[in-house]
C-alpha cells in the first residue's frame, strides 16, 4: 500500500526531527526569520558567520524543514530558471549575467558547507540530463541550450544525440537531450536537517509549533507571544499566500512526487541510469526525477497544481489524480520499472510571483526584508538569498546586494477565481499541448502551450 504524505518520502527515510521547544511568551531579538527552510536557515547561517553578536530567532509554524525544503526533488543545480529578459530589461545584460553566475556557484557553495559541518544528505555530485522524445521537445531543447550559452553557461551546457542520451538513460522514443554539468542530487530533508542543526551550532535559536499571526515593523505577533527585533525576514516561500497582507503576493503552486520500492540489478541493467544524473524531460508539463541512494527512483511535476484560494495540502498528502498522472510518467519514462511498488506519494508549494521571476529585498527604514518565489528551484536559490540577505542587512556593498533580483517588484496576482482559472487553465493547455506534439509530431510547440503560458505571464 502507497504511504501518502508523513510529510514526504524524504522524511520517511531519514526520520522525522526531534521536535524543538515552542516560542515561551514574549522575547526580543536583533533578527526575527519568520520561517525555517532553507532560506531563513542560509540567512541566519551567513548573518552569524558575518555578526556573531547577533541574536537570531527563527520561528516556524510547524518544525524546521517540514514546507519545501523537505519535500522536493532533491535538484541542487544552480540553474536560472526565470526568464533572462525581465531581468535585463531593468537591470541590462551585464548584470542578468552576473545573476547567472552567481546562481551556478550556489552548487559549490552547498557542497563546501556540508562538508565543512559534517551534513550527511546523500548528497553525490553528477550532471543533469533532459531529453526530448518528440520532435517539438527536440526544437525546445536546442532552442534552450543556445540561449542559456548565450546567458553565460556555455562552459556547462551542452546538447547531445539520442545514442548518448539513451546510453544513459534508456528512455524510449529518446531523440536528443541537454547535459548541464556542475549539479548534485540531494536527499533534502537530510540537507535541510543537517542545515538546522548548523545553524544552531553556530548560535542562532529555532522555536518551532509557533504560527505566525502577523508582522509589522519591530513585531512578529505569533500565537504564543510577541517577539520584538529590529530586523524581520519573511521566508515563508509557498506559504506566504498565508500571512496576513500577503494573499496575492505569490502564487501557492502545487508540486508532487512518488517514489518506487528499491528496483533490483536486473531491472537498472535495463534503464541504465548508472551515473546518477537527475533527469528530466522537455515536455511542456515536464518532470524531475533522481535515482536515490538506495536506487529506487522518484518522479514529480505539478499533477493538480492548484488549490482555490492559495489551498495548502494537509501534512504532504496528494490527491489521486496526481498519483495517477506521476505513475503515468514512470511507466512512460521506465518501462522496465512498470511492475514496481509506489512506496511512497506526497506534495508540497512552492512560491510563484506574478511575473515568474524570484526576488528578494531589504528596507533598511523599516527593518523589513523578505526572499523567495524561486518557481521550484529553491535547493541553490535559497543559498543565493540567504547570503545576499546577510549582506544587505549588516550593510555589505557586495556584489550580491546590486544583482537585479534585489528589490524586484511585482504586481499581484488576480483575485479568485480568476487566478483559479488562468492557472489550472495554464495546465490544462499544457497538458493538451503535450498530447497533440506526441500524436502528431509536430516540429515546433503547440499554439495551445504559447497560450496556456500567455494566460498567466509564464512565457
Amino acid at each position: 500500500m502507497t504511504r501518502l504524505g508523513g510529510p514526504s518520502f524524504w522524511y520517511a527515510d531519514a526520520g522525522l526531527p526531534a521536535p524543538r521547544p515552542a516560542l515561551q511568551g514574549d522575547c526580543a531579538v536583533d533578527v526575527a526569520i519568520i520561517g525555517a527552510g532553507y532560506t531563513g536557515l542560509w540567512a541566519a547561517w551567513y548573518l552569524r558567520k558575518a555578526d556573531p553578536s547577533l541574536n537570531i530567532l527563527l520561528i516556524d509554524k510547524h518544525f524546521a524543514g517540514f514546507g519545501a525544503s523537505g519535500r522536493n526533488g532533491g535538484w541542487l543545480t544552480g540553474g536560472f530558471a526565470w526568464s533572462h529578459d525581465r531581468y535585463a530589461k531593468t537591470h541590462g545584460e551585464a548584470a542578468t549575467r552576473a545573476m547567472v553566475a552567481a546562481m551556478n556557484g550556489t552548487v559549490a557553495e552547498v557542497l563546501a558547507v556540508a562538508a565543512a559541518e559534517r551534513i550527511e544528505a546523500d548528497i553525490r555530485p553528477t550532471e543533469e540530463l533532459m531529453v526530448a522524445t518528440n520532435p517539438a521537445q527536440l526544437a525546445r531543447l536546442r532552442a534552450e541550450v543556445a540561449h542559456r550559452r548565450h546567458w553565460g553557461e556555455a562552459a556547462r551546457v551542452r546538447a547531445i544525440g539520442a545514442a548518448e542520451a539513451m546510453g544513459r538513460v534508456a528512455v524510449p522514443g529518446t531523440l536528443g537531450g541537454m547535459i548541464v554539468e556542475g549539479v548534485a542530487r540531494v536527499q533534502p530533508a537530510k540537507l535541510v536537517q543537517g542545515l538546522a542543526q548548523a545553524v544552531e551550532r553556530a548560535g542562532a535559536r529555532i522555536v518551532e509549533e509557533t504560527e505566525v499571526l502577523s508582522y509589522r515593523p519591530g513585531h512578529v505577533i505569533t500565537a504564543r507571544g510577541t517577539v520584538r527585533a529590529g530586523v524581520i525576514l519573511r521566508a515563508t516561500e509557498g506559504f506566504t499566500p498565508g500571512l496576513p497582507g500577503h494573499r496575492r503576493d505569490w502564487l501557492a503552486l502545487n508540486s508532487a512526487q512518488i517514489v518506487t520500492e528499491p528496483l533490483p540489478p536486473e531491472v537498472w541493467d535495463r534503464i541504465g541510469w548508472q551515473r546518477h544524473e537527475i533527469f528530466g524531460d522537455f515536455a511542456n508539463a515536464y518532470c524531475y526525477c533522481q535515482r536515490t541512494r538506495e536506487g529506487r527512483i522518484a518522479v514529480g511535476g505539478r499533477g493538480v497544481p492548484y488549490r482555490f484560494g492559495n489551498g495548502t495540502d494537509r501534512a504532504g498528502v496528494p490527491d489521486p489524480e496526481t498519483l495517477r498522472r506521476l505513475t503515468a510518467i514512470l511507466h512512460r519514462h521506465f518501462p522496465a520499472a512498470r511492475g514496481a511498488r509506489i512506496d511512497h506519494g506526497w506534495c508540497g508549494v512552492l512560491g510563484v510571483p506574478r511575473d515568474w521571476c524570484a526576488s528578494l529585498g531589504f528596507d533598511r527604514a523599516t527593518g523589513l526584508g523578505f526572499a523567495g518565489g524561486y518557481v521550484g528551484v529553491g535547493v541553490s536559490t535559497a543559498n543565493l538569498a540567504g547570503r545576499t540577505l546577510a549582506d544587505l542587512v549588516t550593510g555589505q556593498d557586495s556584489a550580491l546586494v546590486h544583482l537585479p533580483w534585489v528589490n524586484r517588484q511585482t504586481r499581484k496576482w488576480e483575485p479568485e477565481p480568476l487566478r483559479w482559472l488562468g492557472v489550472r487553465g495554464m495546465y490544462a493547455l499544457l497538458n493538451t499541448a503535450d498530447r497533440r506534439e506526441t500524436a502528431l509530431g509536430l516540429p515546433k510547440t503547440s499554439g495551445f502551450a504559447r497560450m496556456g503560458n500567455w494566460l498567466t505571464g509564464r512565457g
